[in-house]
């Protein structure tokens, strides 16, 4: 019996996947749970076209956050902090604050995006990554200074 699959299933494939099946397990457990359709013509027709519209939808976010990568550029942001007399500064730079001054200088970029290569424990220059898509990283640089 041969199923489309609607779902991951561990040991016989993934979403979209066309796979071969012993009629009783599609029966009585694939297609009830939802996991699996007939592989009829229709829902062949019906899956190809769903594969090449999510392909068309990635296609244009990868395409949006490459645009804002190019966008960003090699801009500098200024982080002030409270820093003591030996450098350090009290607390510590988050990626909230890297957020808010991307966002100062009209970026929207999620805080939840933003990684650091190494904790921000003193005042000097840094970079961030951002992750605006499983396939485009951008790298920012900032300085952290004293308030």
């Amino acid at each position: 019996m041969e199923v489309i699959l609607r779902d991951d299933v561990k040991g016989l494939g993934y979403k979209n996947d066309t796979v071969t099946v012993k009629p009783g397990y599609g029966r009585n457990y694939l297609i009830p749970q939802g996991l699996a359709v007939i592989a009829s013509v229709s829902n062949k027709k019906v899956v190809a076209e769903n594969i090449r519209q999510a392909a068309h939808k990635a296609e244009k976010i990868q395409g949006d956050a490459q645009e804002l990568a190019n966008n960003i550029g090699d801009i500098t942001l200024e982080i002030p902090a409270k820093v003591g007399e030996s450098g350090k500064i009290f607390g510590s730079v988050t990626t909230l604050q890297i957020s808010d001054a991307l966002k100062a200088k009209g970026f929207d970029v999620d805080r939840k995006r933003i990684s650091f290569d190494q904790e921000v424990k003193s005042a000097g220059e840094y970079t961030a990554t951002l992750n605006l898509h499983k396939e485009v990283k951008h790298q920012v640089r900032f300085n952290v200074v004293a308030e």
